[in-house]
This record gives C-alpha cells, structure tokens and sequence, in this order.
C-alpha cells in the first residue's frame, strides 16, 4: 500500500469526558457546549476529521453522538464529522441510518461512521442485550446497516430484529452510503470482516509499541487483495497531548492520565500507571504527548510502519482544562499537521 502524504489526514477524537476551568469541573451541560465550540476550533486549525465516541458513564457527555454531531455540523462548513466508535451491537441498524443519513444531509456530505463491537460494555444491559450475544449481534447489524447503505430496497431477516420486506429508507443517503470503517482492537477476525466487507480499517492502539499491529495491518492488505477488492484506507486512534514544549506536555498529560488509568486498571486488570511506564508509552508506546516536532515525528513513523492514510488523536481526558485541550487542538492543526505530511513526503527522512 503506497502512503500518500497529499491525502494522509489527522483528526480528533473525543468521548465527551468533562473538562475543568480554573480547577471547577464543568458541568455535563457546560462540556457539550465546549465541544462544539473545539470542533469549530479545530476546522479553523485547519484539521480534517473530528470526531466523537459512544459511552454511558459518568463524565462522559457522548451518549447521543448524532444529535451533538449535528449541532456541530451547523457551527462548521468543512470538516469531516464523524464517530470513533458507535456500538452497533446495540444500536438499531434502521434508526442508525437515519441518523446518519440526517446528519449527512445537514453537513451536506461530511457524515462519517466508524462501527465496532465496543470495548466498554454499558450499553449491552442499558438497552436489554445479553453480552453472550456479542459476536452475533454485531455481524447481522452489520450485514443490514451495509445494506442499508448500499440497497435502494432492503428486504432482511435474521434474528437480533424484526424482518424487512422491500424496506427503503428516507431520507436517502448519498449512493454507496456515508464513509463506513470498522473500528478493531487487535481482533484478528473483526479485521478480516473489515475486509470482508470492503470497508476501511480503523485500529484503536491505546498501549504498547504501535507497530505490533503491523501484523494486522498485512493481514488486512492480504485479505482485501484475496477478495479481489482494492486498497482501502487505513486508520489510527490513540491518545496524546501536544504543548508547547516537552517538558509541559509530559507534566500535564501525567497529572490527568495517571487517575483514569488507575481506574481503569482496578475495572479491568490492566497495568498499574506508574512513572516509569508511563514514561515507557511516551517513547516507545501509543501515547503521542509532547510538543509540535516530537509529535509530529511519531505520528509520521508510525504512519509509514503502519501504511496509515488517517490518524485520529484522542485530546480529551477525564477534567483536563478546558485550555489545554484548545492548545492540543491548535498545535496540532497548525503545527503537527503541516510537518507530519512534510515529513512523509521526503524520502531523506524516512527514519525520522
């Protein structure tokens, strides 16, 4: 798969976590207005995407991503809107549609999905689905949604929800549907049905060494040209910060990173946050926190290792301040983005 860096686009990811203002924690009805206000921010940094997840937690404001994503799209006249992850497993596939279909239909033509099964498992008992039912729900939602997109006339049947006969939606999406990804974790099988269904691959890389899922990545590539189907694009998520320097980078990231995965680790067995891991991330690891040149570095080695055409940064974490969110979300449209495409547009420096 040959990188363009003419196309190589960077977003941003958020999952709508609450920020604080001068040490008070904004409320959730505070944090949903801060956000239409970074993503208007972001497109006048000049960034590509933004983007919003699904969660039904505390400090989370994300839960109804289509209807904040439409009010962002009337706030905006260029940037591509879309999700990091809607859970389609417990979603309807029919009321997915026509949220997007909607959505697509303000922005005029700037709606995205990314679809996937879910790492945070809330929505299954909230909505009245069984967890043992996690690989079945997800494969048929996914089987009409597509069809959905790509059939004037749907007729259906399966077992997650009543049958449609002849069924044709309005309003319309454009032909061929919204750009879809399938959004995977490191699941060998969810990224042989990306291919399987010729859709783009989205990786969430939240840990280790980014390249480990090189294999993924040919294993993608090989199953897409067994189907005879061409290259399609390829994504990354992860998380990260960018300051003006390093030094503030590191300090500020480490302050609020260090409590949501101290958290994290006693919900669900992952690794203690201690310094010298952290650190470890930072070098080494799916954390992109610095400044403007150290982040930009990184992304661009990553994106060569991993054939990438788009990278996502999650900027937001649980109370971050409102203005280091804004700082992140500036230096990386106006400084990362620009360096990282001159970056891997130079052959000279394909080790950098």
């Amino acid at each position: 798969m040959t990188l363009r860096h003419d196309m190589f686009e960077l977003g941003l990811n958020s999952f709508g976590e609450v920020a604080t203002d001068g040490g008070r924690t904004l409320s959730d009805a505070e944090t949903v207005r801060l956000i239409v206000e970074e993503a208007r921010l972001a497109e006048a940094s000049g960034l590509d995407v933004f983007s919003l997840g699904e969660h039904y937690r505390e400090g989370h404001t994300d839960s109804a991503t289509p209807v904040l994503l439409a009010a962002i799209a009337t706030a905006t006249d260029r940037i591509a809107l879309g999700t990091s992850v809607t859970v389609l497993s417990t979603n309807d596939p029919v009321r997915l549609y026509h949220e997007f279909a909607t959505l697509d239909a303000v922005s005029d033509g700037r709606a995205r999905i990314v679809l996937g099964r879910a790492s945070a498992t809330e929505s299954f008992p909230l909505f009245g689905h069984d967890l043992a039912d996690y690989e079945r729900l997800f494969e048929e939602k996914l089987d009409l949604f597509v069809r959905l997109e790509t059939e004037e006339e749907v007729t259906w049947s399966g077992t997650v929800r009543t049958p449609l006969i002849r069924y044709a939606p309005r309003p319309r999406m454009r032909p061929g549907g919204i750009p879809t990804w399938i959004g995977v974790g490191g699941s060998p099988n969810s990224v042989l049905r990306a291919a399987r269904y010729g859709l783009p691959l989205m990786m969430a890389i939240i840990g280790g060494r980014p390249q480990r899922f090189a294999g993924n990545v040919d294993l993608y590539l090989t199953a897409l040209r067994r189907a005879g189907r061409p290259e399609l694009p390829i994504g990354q998520h992860s998380l990260g910060l960018v300051a003006d320097t390093d030094e503030e980078a590191r300090e500020t990231w480490w302050t609020y990173w260090q409590p949501v995965v101290a958290a994290l680790a006693a919900e669900r067995g992952f690794y203690a946050p201690t310094r010298d891991r952290f650190e470890a991330e930072l070098d080494q690891g799916a954390l992109y926190v610095g400044s403007p040149e150290t982040v930009a570095r990184k992304i661009a080695r990553t994106a060569r290792d991993l054939r990438l055409s788009r990278f996502d940064l999650k900027y937001d974490i649980m109370r971050l301040p409102r203005d280091a969110r804004a700082r992140t979300i500036e230096l990386l449209g106006r400084e990362v983005a620009p360096r990282v495409r001159e970056l891997l547009s130079s052959p000279k420096r394909r080790s950098a």
